[in-house]
């Protein structure tokens, strides 16, 4: 976990440190880590170009800078989710980017959130790497934070901290906070310029009501368990019989009152029984409406210029092979499950008239919009055309 050097003690010869040894993290079930380099694309990260000697560090997203909190304070904040393995990540290298990080704001106020979800003993950094923090993180670094909020702590965390009690100052100890629900945060700062990787708001620590609350009104689709999820799941087995035969089936308007209650039923955690509606069409504008209203889109930000920019060559199959491999794994499972489900859906085109290319006019903007939630008219075109690239040629980027 990072915090502040004030959390922290030499550990060399310490007695906690064999009481440290002892403690134990819970194996997150079937964790599945960010790729290797060889994956990635050129274009990463968000925040440094592929060959920045802190690209292989930042790549991760493991620490990113979110606007300001409600006092108008920097916010940084630490993904422990997004940490692989001891193995796979240079920890030092990642002391040093986050000491790089803190250099850009420390001379001002500014705020320190940590999600300690997702760090795992296959993950967490060493004893030596806490221990080389405490060395590194002097009084300028301290002197400013106002608040470390500490989100879904767990009993090896608290334990941590009260470890060293003894040794954190009754001033900076005022200044850490235990966060249980991810609602919590909006006391702190708009949750909606957080991006909070969808494995922090489907964790078991979250309520579906906490989780609802931490997203704008209507966006229920944070709470489906991705595109496998309630939702989108239950649109496409109802979309599979009835609607592949439907004539402009993804084309046609649904009552608006019914999408909202529908809306209204997942934000509340309850489920949906689309036949007991009996409109084929609502499934489909819940489909796109998911993809829509989620925070980041599916193809996410950090692919935006990639995908404008695309073009078809003849190694465009492993380019884009290269691109959404590149994504989280979550954002990757569902896309996968999405574009498959489409291929059905265009191999069916002679009778419902929806080949690649008219998908791709409907779904391409539903998958990737710019940062300021608009799309010009500039970039629809190619991202339409990345899409209807994607169905042509699922069969070979998806294996």
């Amino acid at each position: 976990c990072v915090m502040s050097s004030e959390l922290l003690v030499d550990l060399g010869d310490e007695p906690a440190t064999a009481q440290l040894g002892q403690l134990k993290l819970a194996t997150i079930e079937d964790q599945q880590w960010p790729p290797d380099e060889s994956t990635l694309s050129k274009s990463g990260s968000p925040h440094l170009p592929w060959d920045h000697p802190f690209y292989d560090i930042a790549r991760h997203q493991i620490i990113e800078v979110a606007g300001d909190d409600n006092y108008g304070r920097k916010v940084i904040v630490f993904n422990a989710c997004r940490m692989p393995p001891q193995h796979q990540l240079d920890h030092h290298k990642l002391l040093m980017y986050l000491k790089g990080t803190l250099d850009q704001y420390v001379e001002s106020d500014y705020t320190l959130i940590y999600f300690h979800h997702g760090l795992t003993s296959e993950n967490k950094p060493s004893l030596g790497w806490l221990r080389d923090a405490y060395r590194e993180f002097d009084r300028k670094y301290k002197k400013n934070i106002k608040a470390l909020y500490i989100v879904h702590p767990t009993m090896f965390i608290k334990t941590l901290l009260i470890l060293f009690k003894p040794i954190i100052s009754f001033k900076f100890g005022r200044k850490i906070n235990y966060v249980s629900y991810l609602s919590e945060l909006e006391d702190v700062v708009k949750c909606e310029q957080l991006v909070i990787p969808l494995i922090l708001v489907l964790s078991p620590e979250e309520r579906p009501s906490a989780a609802a609350s931490i997203i704008q009104p209507n966006t229920f689709c944070l709470l489906l368990l991705l595109l496998c999820g309630r939702a989108v799941s239950q649109s496409c087995v109802v979309l599979l019989p009835t609607g592949l035969e439907i004539e402009g089936i993804f084309r046609r308007s649904a009552n608006v009152t019914l999408v909202k209650e529908v809306q209204l039923r997942y934000n509340s955690g309850g489920t949906v029984d689309f036949r007991e509606i009996e409109d084929v069409h609502l499934a489909a504008v819940i489909l796109k409406t998911f993809l829509r209203e989620l925070p980041e889109p599916l193809l996410t930000y950090q692919l935006y210029n990639d995908i404008v920019n695309f073009a078809c060559t003849d190694s465009q199959v492993m380019i884009m092979k290269t691109l959404v491999e590149s994504l989280p794994e979550e954002n990757y499972t569902s896309l996968r499950y999405l574009i498959t489900f489409l291929a059905q859906v265009s191999a069916n085109s002679e009778v419902n008239k929806m080949t690649n290319s008219n998908l791709a006019v409907v779904f391409g903007p539903n998958l990737l919009w710019g940062r300021d939630n608009a799309m010009s008219l500039s970039a629809i075109g190619p991202i339409n055309n990345f899409t209807r690239t994607l169905l042509d040629q699922q069969h070979l980027v998806f294996t």
